[in-house]
């Protein structure tokens, strides 16, 4: 399962989503930033693997381009489920989730977000209204998803250098569940990604 991960790495990292580092080294910088500050196992891997769902559809990135809502973290969150729990999956269904909330929340966020994710900003939903904050608020993995949401803020610098891919090979491996659960990428995709994803919004 972890060679499955990592040969979509291979094939489909080199790929941009519109900011000046490539998927793989977004990826690969959100997670070391996520470690260098101390966060869980699971929460470094969810920082890793976030964006995954830029992988495994692609036309995600064109609808992104095109200024519509990808939901890549919906379909990141399910894909990943069949692998890891919620310690894992949670934080990644709502690292989009947790952008809405800081830039409502939070004075100043809005304005240091890359030109790329204000512009999806819109689209994902803009910011959140005050009973949404509130709500987000309650959410037992809120802590996990706005650390998330500042490891990608600040996983976007083309001079940071980072471990290899190869390096979180044990960590993932110490997260994945007992119990593989599998199923059909393409079949899912029949029906809308949030659809599968009750915890982007039951949770909170």
């Amino acid at each position: 399962m972890i060679d499955e991960i990592f040969a979509l790495f291979e094939r489909f990292g080199s790929k941009r989503y519109g900011e000046d580092i490539s998927l793989e080294r977004h990826m690969l910088q959100s997670a070391a930033v996520a470690q260098s500050q101390g966060a869980s196992d699971c929460l470094v891997a969810a920082a890793l693997l976030h964006d995954i769902g830029y992988f495994l559809d692609p036309a995600t990135q064109a609808i992104v381009r095109e200024g519509r809502n990808s939901e890549h973290e919906a379909l990141a969150a399910l894909w990943l489920s069949q692998y890891f729990g919620e310690d894992v999956t949670c934080p990644v269904a709502l690292h989009v989730e947790a952008k809405r909330y800081l830039c409502a929340a939070e004075p100043g966020y809005f304005e240091q977000l890359s030109e790329a994710s204000r512009a999806s900003l819109t689209a994902q939903g803009g910011p959140m209204a005050a009973t949404e904050t509130a709500g987000f608020e309650k959410s037992p993995y809120f802590a996990a998803a706005i650390a998330l949401r500042r490891a990608d803020d600040l996983a976007k610098d083309p001079a940071m250098v980072t471990p290899p891919l190869e390096h979180f090979r044990a960590l993932l491996a110490v997260c994945l569940r007992n119990g593989m659960v599998r199923f059909s990428i393409s079949t899912s995709l029949s029906a809308p990604i949030s659809a599968f994803i009750p915890f982007t919004k039951s949770k909170f």
